[in-house]
């Protein structure tokens, strides 16, 4: 016979609340420790997945801030067809991860439209101002516009289609060195 529960005195732990992303780009609700009803039913649900662990070990970070400065931008960064302005990030981080502002230049041309993959652990790109037009595998046609965010998986296949004259991009990437391969 099962010896009945006890309520104990001392605080109760409480789970860490997760926030999980649905491959919708849909933030999910929180999960909260399970309720003690819930407790007496057996789990379905799938094992947690294990944390993603870079391949390297993280270097020390250091302190940096990048004011806006016109001057900052330079035709030295991977796209022949834009202007970057590197925001420290890749020096301040040891090599962990880069962060730049993109300025598209005009026309977007055949060199601009060539499918290609970066070989990455995480690419993030928030549109600044104007609008990009992008096609992903697997996820076709997208236009992205001011106040757009999306986290481009490692290695998809994409190209990018058109963008406005006034196309401003901020683009966040681990690690800060990386290849693209034309595909």
């Amino acid at each position: 016979m099962a010896k009945p529960a006890t309520k104990s005195k001392a605080t109760p732990k409480r789970a860490a609340s997760k926030v999980t992303t649905t491959t919708r780009g849909k933030r999910a609700t929180p999960k909260r420790a399970a309720t003690k009803r819930a407790a007496t039913k057996p789990a379905a649900s799938k094992p947690a997945a294990k944390p993603t662990r870079l391949k390297a070990k993280a270097p020390p970070q250091r302190f940096s801030v990048s004011h806006l400065r016109e001057k900052d931008f330079k035709r030295d960064g991977l796209r022949a067809y834009a202007l970057y302005r590197d925001l420290g990030v890749g020096e301040a981080t040891g090599g962990l991860a880069q962060a730049h502002v993109i300025r598209l230049l005009t026309p977007c041309t055949d060199e601009v439209r060539k499918r290609h993959i970066h070989d990455v652990e995480l690419q993030l790109v928030y549109v600044l101002k104007g609008w990009i037009k992008n096609e992903f595998e697997g996820h076709g046609e997208q236009i992205m516009r001011q106040g757009t965010c999306w986290l481009q998986p490692p290695n998809i296949k994409h190209t990018v289609l058109d963008y406005s004259e006034d196309c401003e991009m901020l683009e966040i990437i681990v690690p800060a060195e990386f290849k693209t391969i034309e595909v």
